[in-house]
């Protein structure tokens, strides 16, 4: 049966009928008597009933407007279509669309109407261009009179003074551009959504497992060619790429995702190319004595940079900077002027923020599980990422390359792990507890915070058979909640205040990049019904809120209520628009894809039941 219906007309009468909160949604939280009736194009009448259904064809009426039409041909296979086939469908067909950006002229007015560029002087939009690259300077040098941009030339050697210098002159960092016959092209990349409109490091491996399942390869390529742009021109994967965060790098993942994309393309030259990249940062980031590799032999991470960070919203450290303003009896923010200007000297507020940003750098921000203290951590996952790419460099070596690459033999690369499998054993495992803990390199103690990075020596295939079943038979019961996996446990989060504000990636807060790692790393050691069921646990809430909320699919989720109405610092990115979402949310898309291709069919077929009758 097919509708054949007058947009704006059908839109204006839906929307009045069932739009009870005038939202532009229908949602479970609408008052209207759910149901509408249709005419078919054969002449015959049919009744849609349920929020779900209603929410569909509102979805399905924008898709057409969108598409420049005024009458929409709309099958009942679409208003009806179940849960899970509509959401996977979205995500493979809109949803990636929507996010992928470019940064040539096609991809530049939208960047200049960035809602992050308000703190701007003016509507110009400035460009950071890597000393080196002499072909994105020249490029959008061309583009500087047909737009309003402001190309900038980095120079040779970034310093935190200049970077904060940078502060009060924000840009976007370029990123790659190639020759297309006579013209440049940028090299698309995906971003997160929402007000998120750049390429960030951890988030795009995330979202490239969700490209690859989707069957866009190419674009999963193009983000690992990005990824290896910012290591050659920047020095390392940035946190994203705008002027102030060239100081801090991202949770490493770069191996696993060429090793992801090549899998499926075969193609050596272009992994050739990538693992000598790799490498590279390996040991010029992560591998330097003083900065990221302590005398232990494990990582931390480790953000340079002065002052506050300028991408927070104000107000946001005022928990932090209130004691002190009191003591001087002046108010929060005029302590944060003087602050800012060096008026006021605080040795222990310099302190706090070299550990604020290297708890943006971990990918963590924020968590009571490292703030105050992220710089002097060895990290669990951290550690479990790096354990990877040593095993990643040894296997690739070993069965692509015939055993050496660049002089380096697949064996220099296992005694690397072992190595570091060693420390970590001794230095993160605990074995009376069942957990891995973080390390503290100052005062020589372990943590005691429980939280899902435990379980990411899963991922890695770092754990024994035996560490493995200790660490599922503890930490799933801590950890499993309605929705999935928590970030931390209420009991190591603590408790909440005025004074203590509750932080985003701690309980009762869930993130698809803990739930990826943990599925994965549980298939590793054989764990196949545990994953079953947090695969599950986690769809469910996915689901049941897309089918709940007009196809909300969000950056975050509360998991002990299995809800996407978050409260907690930042809100809850993804969650504000109309009619339709034309994105999702990146790593959140990508988490939904991936657990499709894991779960038992019998499950999908009872998420296919989460509709209202």
């Amino acid at each position: 049966m097919i509708f054949s219906l007058n947009i704006e007309a059908t839109l204006k009468e839906l929307l009045l009928q069932e739009d009870t909160d005038g939202d532009k949604k229908i949602t479970i939280e609408d008052k209207g008597p759910k149901t509408f009736s249709l005419v078919s194009s054969e002449g015959k009448s049919y009744i849609i009933k349920g929020t779900y259904y209603l929410s569909n064809l509102l979805q399905e009426l924008v898709i057409a407007k969108n598409e420049g039409k005024q009458i929409a041909k709309i099958p009942l296979s679409k208003i009806e279509e179940l849960p899970i086939n509509r959401i996977s469908r979205m995500i493979r067909d809109y949803y990636w669309k929507g996010l992928t950006r470019t940064m040539d002229a096609k991809g530049i007015e939208g960047l200049i109407h960035d809602t992050k560029n308000k703190n701007l002087v003016s509507s110009i939009l400035r460009i950071y261009v890597p000393f080196k690259d002499e072909l994105a300077l020249n490029y959008y040098k061309n583009l500087e009179n047909k737009y309003s941009i402001k190309v900038i030339q980095l120079p040779e050697h970034i310093t935190p003074q200049y970077v904060k210098e940078m502060n009060n002159k924000p840009g976007i960092l370029s990123l790659k551009l190639e020759p297309d016959g006579n013209k440049i092209k940028g090299i698309p990349f995906v971003v997160p959504g929402g007000r998120f409109n750049e390429m960030y490091g951890w988030d795009s491996y995330f979202e490239s497992v969700g490209l690859l399942i989707d069957g866009k390869v190419e674009l999963a390529k193009d983000m690992a060619d990005n990824f290896q742009y910012e290591i050659e021109y920047y020095g390392k994967i940035l946190n994203a790429n705008r002027s102030y965060y060239l100081t801090r790098t991202q949770p490493p993942f770069y191996t696993s995702l060429i090793r992801e994309v090549f899998e499926i393309t075969q193609d050596k030259k272009w992994l050739k190319k990538h693992l000598k990249t790799a490498i590279k940062e390996y040991q010029t980031v992560w591998m330097v004595k003083g900065k990221r590799l302590t005398k232990n032999g494990l990582n931390r991470y480790l953000a340079e940079g002065i002052g506050f960070p300028p991408e927070c919203e104000e107000g946001h450290f005022d928990s932090i900077i209130k004691p002190y303003a009191e003591k001087m009896q002046i108010s929060v923010r005029d302590y944060e002027k003087g602050y800012s200007e060096g008026i006021i000297l605080n040795p222990e507020l310099d302190d706090y923020f070299v550990h604020d940003r290297t708890v943006r750098e971990s990918g963590h921000d924020t968590s009571y599980r490292i703030e105050g203290v992220c710089a002097d951590l060895n990290l669990v996952e951290l550690n479990a990422m790096l354990y990877k790419y040593e095993t990643d460099f040894a296997e690739l070596i070993q069965n692509v390359f015939n055993g050496d690459f660049n002089s380096y033999s697949y064996r220099y690369w296992q005694d690397k792990a072992e190595a570091r499998k060693l420390a970590v054993n001794k230095y993160l495992w605990n074995e009376d507890k069942g957990l891995y803990f973080d390390y503290n390199v100052k005062t020589k103690k372990q943590s005691n915070f429980v939280a899902a990075s435990t379980l990411s020596p899963l991922w890695a295939n770092l754990c024994s058979k035996e560490q493995a079943e200790k660490l599922v038979t503890t930490a799933l019961p801590l950890l499993k909640e309605k929705g999935g996996i928590s970030g931390c446990t209420e009991e190591s989060r603590g408790n909440i205040s005025s004074n203590r504000p509750q932080r985003q990636w701690d309980y009762p807060n869930g993130w698809a990049p803990h739930q990826m790692m943990i599925w994965k790393g549980l298939n590793n050691y054989g764990f196949f019904d545990e994953a079953q069921e947090l695969i599950y646990r986690w769809l469910f809430m996915i689901t049941k809120n897309a089918v709940d909320y007009n196809g909300t699919i969000p950056e975050k989720y509360d998991v002990v209520a299995a809800t996407h109405k978050v409260f907690a610092e930042y809100g809850n990115v993804g969650t504000d628009f109309e009619y339709i979402t034309q994105e999702g949310f990146g790593w959140m898309n990508a988490s939904y894809q991936y657990g499709l291709s894991l779960i038992e069919k019998k499950y999908i077929d009872k998420l296919n039941m989460l509709i209202e009758p």
